[in-house]
């Protein structure tokens, strides 16, 4: 972190008016950033991913009151990242947020970084009242993006966005490709829309009532089918045959992804949904196997 660079946003706090934070990523930088008199930090997503990196930014932060925000860690680990957020909270710091600016890529995608919004879902689940924003920016990694993504993220109930913006972007020294120009940010807070995250409960009732009927038909439905994998599983141990039966699962996960297309559900949800089912099973006819021997 450059000290110049500190002081261009001194200069920047000091006349528009605005608050102004920056990353950093060892103590040696949060004291520059404190000295400097800025408004707040934010912790990386590689920082986050090291726990011995975390805890010494959190020791440096006793006794100080700055906002810090916490981007999530480059794997998709909720239990990582809630325990980086834990960390700076037991050193006392109170005003704190998480940023979710996605995961690395394990396959193709059209994004830079994989969403996976369903981490920051149980972010949220488990810490209620924890500020979350998100950076449609480093997910999307192509400006065009960045509008689209920002508006599922509110549509998804987060509290607001980080969006990277650059007067001349073409220029930026890192990230250009992902930064929008300020008449762009101008136009995209206007068009946003933000969503009404709590209702009067009588307006769902009725929905809820149905999903949670459904939901339920749907354990049933999985208990049936483990007590069937067991079954199964107990036949194979009569025949001397493995557990994983790999060119039937293939068969089983390729009829389920055609008949994808026809329910309007994605093959990528449909493929996540069989393969988690299948691992049950195969743990389920483990277990069973294991219970045998022992008895």
């Amino acid at each position: 972190m450059g000290i110049e660079a500190l002081e261009w946003l001194r200069e920047a706090k000091a006349e528009y008016g605005v608050s102004v934070i920056t990353e950093v990523a060892t103590p040696e930088h949060l004291e520059h950033v404190l000295r400097a008199g800025l408004d707040g930090v934010w912790i990386g997503a590689r920082t986050t991913t090291n726990p011995f990196a975390v805890q010494d930014i959190a020791d440096a932060l006793r006794g100080v009151d700055t906002a810090v925000l916490v981007k999530n860690p480059v794997s998709p680990d909720v239990d990582l990242w809630i325990g980086s957020i834990e960390r700076i909270y037991n050193s006392g710091i109170r005003r704190l947020g998480a940023v979710h600016r996605g995961f690395t890529p394990y396959e193709s995608s059209i994004y830079r970084n994989a969403p996976h919004w369903s981490v920051a879902i149980e972010l949220r689940r488990r810490i209620p009242d924890m500020v979350l924003l998100s950076d449609p920016s480093h997910i999307g990694g192509r400006r065009e993006f960045v509008p689209s993504l920002a508006q599922e993220a509110l549509d998804r109930g987060f509290d607001g966005v980080m969006v990277e913006c650059h007067p001349t972007p073409d220029c930026a020294l890192s990230d250009a490709a992902q930064q929008i120009v300020p008449e762009e940010l101008a136009t995209m807070l206007h068009s946003l829309v933000w969503r009404r995250t709590h209702v009067a409960a009588n307006d769902l009732r009725d929905y809820r009532m149905h999903i949670d009927a459904v939901d339920n038909r749907i354990l049933e439905l999985l208990t049936e089918r483990m007590d069937i994998a067991r079954e199964i599983g107990r036949f194979k141990r009569e025949h001397n045959m493995a557990v994983v039966q790999r060119e039937r699962f293939n068969e089983l996960l390729l009829a389920a992804e055609a008949r994808a297309e026809a329910t309007g559900l994605s093959k990528r949800f449909i493929h996540r949904m069989f393969s988690a089912i299948h691992e049950e099973s195969v743990r389920q006819q483990l277990e069973d196997a294991n219970l045998s021997e022992r008895l």
